[in-house]
């Protein structure tokens, strides 16, 4: 967006008492001030306002999925003949613009309090940032070569320029944050080993083994994870091939439009409720159509078949239908709809856990998918550790991971504070 078209759009801004924009935020940004100061061309004190609720609102403004949040709240989008202000394109736009004058954000002396954050994604950097910036000392732990986490290797360039991710990651560790790299829990160092060494440590590691169905044949040769895919780039030749990838969400869109533009001939996505019901955003499953990938939406994938490698899948049309214990409509197989469908390689793209192994040998208590549990204040079971984003059940979007390890610094602070 250019001056012109944020003059226009924070132009249109009703300026709602209430703000129900806010309230769809999962960081509480106040979209509201920051609107009214981008209208004024007061960008640097928008920037200010911005980031006393989030470290990364260039980031947000590209990737959240704001027809579901934000700008899902906007009442302008529920006039007739009109529409959504643009807050996603305002709120990248500012965290662009403190980027080029290198605007930045004041940080307390520091004290003697040492935490520790497990993981380099958006609830660890938001976790650290924030920390660090109200006087603790802080060392991020990372078990890769970079930081980002899931902004890094699990979305596409094309949809979030790393280039751009590099800067964002730059200017949260200008804040006087130390990191130690190719750092793996478990491995190289222990969490009994933090909890000495730190006042208190946060974990914040996410969830990245695909999840799988179930079904005979998924141990076939070309039978892929979409996690591992997006985080490893380890991809097969698909060229000339056909993929199938099981699964509608955002993962699932990913890879499967990554995979389209490494020349498959045919894409599939299946899914076994609607395209209204899919957890993917309207304009990510738009896109993948957009560039050839197909749908076959209430579809079920039976099994997976072949002599040591893929060669087809069995597929069966379901029904959707409404049960009383769940919001959602469930789907259900239609009996005698079974077909098959040749394909070459298959995608799971269905959710994700994380590594058991690591999980179960931290010694906290965990909920029944073997996540971290945690209370409201995101501590966990043992007193000096808390626990955020995917790894602890956070809903997987990076607002709201985000929004995981802010609340998790706050109550590290309140725990710190109170000893």
């Amino acid at each position: 967006m250019n001056y012109d078209d944020i003059k226009r759009s924070v132009g249109e801004c009703l300026q709602c008492i209430k703000s129900p924009c806010q309230l769809g935020c999962p960081l509480n940004n106040d979209i509201r001030g920051f609107n009214k100061l981008a209208k004024e061309e007061k960008y640097k004190e928008a920037y200010q306002l911005l980031s006393e609720t989030t470290v990364i609102p260039s980031i947000c403004g590209r990737v959240c999925p704001k027809s579901k949040q934000c700008e899902g709240s906007c009442v302008k989008g529920r006039i007739k003949d009109s529409h959504t202000v643009e807050i996603g394109k305002i709120e990248a736009f500012i965290g662009d613009m403190a980027l080029k004058n290198n605007w930045t954000i004041s940080s307390l002396p520091l004290k003697n309090k040492k935490v520790a954050v497990v993981g380099g994604g958006p609830s660890g950097l938001t976790c650290a940032a924030f920390l660090r910036r109200n006087g603790y000392d802080v060392t991020i732990y990372e078990r890769h070569n970079y930081l980002g986490g899931l902004l890094y290797h699990g979305i596409p360039d094309f949809r979030l320029d790393k280039t751009l991710l590099g800067k964002v990651i730059d200017k949260i560790l200008e804040l006087g944050i130390d990191v130690k790299l190719n750092q793996s829990i478990g491995k190289n160092f222990s969490l009994g080993t933090l909890e000495n060494e730190h006042d208190a440590v946060f974990l914040g590691f996410g969830a990245n083994l695909s999840s799988k169905m179930n079904i005979p044949g998924e141990d076939l040769d070309g039978v892929y994870g979409g996690n591992e895919l997006l985080e490893t780039g380890n991809h097969p030749d698909y060229e000339g091939k056909v993929v199938v990838v099981s699964g509608c969400g955002n993962v699932a869109m990913d890879v499967a439009r990554t995979i389209k533009r490494k020349n498959a001939s045919k894409v599939y996505v299946i899914y076994r409720r609607s395209e209204k019901e899919a957890p993917a955003l309207e304009n990510e499953i738009r896109e993948a159509k957009e560039e050839g990938v197909e749908f076959l939406f209430q579809n079920n994938i039976l099994g997976i078949y072949g002599d040591k490698k893929v060669e087809k899948i069995e597929v069966i049309n379901t029904e959707l239908e409404k049960k009383d214990d769940d919001d959602r409509l469930s789907p259900v197989n239609i009996e005698g709809t079974n077909y098959y469908l040749n394909c070459d390689y298959v995608v799971m793209a269905i959710g994700s856990h994380p590594e058991s192994n690591i999980v179960n040998s931290l010694g906290l208590e965990l909920d029944k998918r073997g996540r971290i549990l945690i209370d409201k204040e995101g501590h966990t079971s043992k007193e000096k550790v808390f626990a955020g984003g995917d790894v602890a059940g956070t809903i997987s979007t990076v607002a709201f991971a985000s929004r995981a390890g802010r609340d998790a610094a706050y109550a590290i602070m309140k725990y710190l504070e109170s000893e």
